[in-house]
């Protein structure tokens, strides 16, 4: 083996993780290579989050003209042309695509293209061809899961299907009730489907706080979207013109479609993680808080590393990675301190800790809720909704540590709202800072203003 194929950090993947990982260590002038057998920029970019907001965009212009006559502008909504719709989306993803194409080569990675396999504590293999890494960063993201028995194909479809239907469904059944099923079923509800979500938990969207689960089901209610929770799905028969859903109460409802939305799985099989003595709970990938798996000089970034699987997340843990391979000694990723989005119509934003989890972790807690209903910029896009605040602990010198909120747009807050978090505010400070009028963010504003003990725009 040649010098030339020897690097200082040695990437296993091209989304999100890796490639932030791999710019990062070139900046630091270390030498890169990155291994990816499909795109650079992974599930993120080709098939995840970006196709899908340009999607939940497109939805939401459809709504807009759909309404347009209650505001008094003289606009309707004729139909959905999804050649047009799939146009603007796979324009949007070519645009990024190119762009960190150019950035990848701008800083000198070298880019390996085949499928890569772990052979040794510093070795991947490509296609018969073998690389070296004094450092070497699994970064293999994840695929979407199905459940047992249930065999996708056909008019059984994942998101990956979804992105690139060429038509709108006249009837959808969504199994999953979490951020990727609630997403599909906006999308869908807006573009004139009849919708219908199975949820086998309690709630809709139930990793986040109990009151935004039971305000994204009214305001589904509201938009007609329907949803069974706490129902279990037992079976799925198809023909060809359509699918047969069986739900555990003896319920059956007939579609064009069953988009299962389980949630994603690691993509670590056949890998050769485990033959070099990595360690795999469920697939997914153990390490310490430093993201060291504990084999020789190897690390894992991503949604193969238990926790959150967000794209940013990954951004973020590919950075640290390679500001820790060159000694910088970052600080440790507070995962509770990631942002949470869900970008259907309302949208869901968090950061932080529920009200469930903030009494487990302080016992006592104290909680304010602000109604967008006294926010202007809110009823000028008539929008409901309202932003939660969880603080840890009875005293002033209680900070925030949780923040959820729901409304149209209200994942734009919540760059401040991890700040808040982060920087483990205190009501009265953030209580302190000007909001700019009229503006959604002056909702959060008043939210801490509650908090604080000095309510303005708040009844009671």
């Amino acid at each position: 083996m040649s010098e030339s194929d020897t690097y200082d950090v040695l990437i296993l993947g091209g989304g999100s993780g890796g490639y932030a990982c791999a710019l990062r260590a070139a900046q630091l002038g270390l030498s890169v290579a990155l291994v990816e057998q499909d795109k650079l920029g992974g599930t993120c970019l080709h098939r995840g989050c970006i196709p899908t907001k340009a999607l939940l965009h497109a939805a939401e212009v459809a709504d807009k003209a759909r309404e347009g006559e209650q505001i008094g502008v003289k606009s309707s909504l004729s139909g959905i042309d999804m050649s047009g719709v799939n146009s603007y989306k796979d324009g949007v993803v070519a645009k990024l695509y190119k762009g960190l194409q150019g950035l990848i080569k701008s800083r000198k990675v070298t880019m390996i293209e085949g499928h890569g396999r772990l052979v040794g504590q510093d070795t991947v293999e490509v296609d018969g061809q073998r690389y070296t890494g004094r450092n070497v960063v699994l970064a293999s993201g994840s695929y979407s899961k199905t459940l047992p028995g249930l065999e996708l194909g056909g008019r059984v479809i994942t998101s990956t299907e979804a992105i690139n239907l060429d038509y709108v469904p006249d009837r959808v059944v969504v199994l999953g009730g979490g951020v990727i099923g609630c997403e599909f079923a906006s999308v869908w509800k807006s573009f004139g489907s009849e919708v219908t979500i199975v949820e086998a938990l309690p709630h809709l969207v139930p990793n986040e706080d109990e009151f935004l689960s039971k305000q994204l089901e009214r305001q589904f209610r509201k938009r007609k979207i329907g949803y069974k929770i706490g129902t279990k799905f037992t079976g799925v028969e198809q023909t060809a013109d359509a699918v047969t859903i069986s739900l555990e109460n003896g319920e059956q409802i007939e579609a064009d479609l069953l988009l299962v939305a389980v949630g994603r799985g690691p993509n670590t099989a056949d890998l050769g993680y485990e033959e070099q003595g990595v360690t795999l709970d469920r697939g997914f990938v153990r390490t310490d808080e430093r993201l060291r798996t504990g084999v020789g000089s190897v690390y894992a970034v991503g949604d193969i590393v238990p926790g959150l699987q967000l794209a940013h997340r990954g951004f973020q843990q590919g950075i640290f990675v390679a500001e820790e391979i060159a000694g910088l000694n970052p600080p440790v990723i507070d995962e509770k301190g990631i942002p949470r989005v869900t970008y259907c119509e309302p949208e869901i934003a968090s950061v932080g800790l529920t009200e469930a989890q903030a009494k487990e972790a302080y016992g006592e807690v104290v909680t304010t809720t602000y109604d967008l209903a006294g926010n202007g910029k809110s009823q000028i896009l008539r929008t409901a909704g309202a932003i939660k605040l969880v603080k840890g602990g009875t005293g002033d010198d209680a900070p925030v540590v949780g923040v959820h909120m729901i409304g149209a747009r209200i994942g734009e807050l919540v760059g401040e709202a991890q700040l808040v978090y982060n920087w483990e505010a205190l009501p009265v400070e953030v209580a302190n800072l000007v909001h700019a009028h009229p503006t959604q963010n002056e909702a959060f504003g008043e939210a801490h203003l509650a908090l604080a003990g000095k309510p303005l725009h708040a009844h009671g």
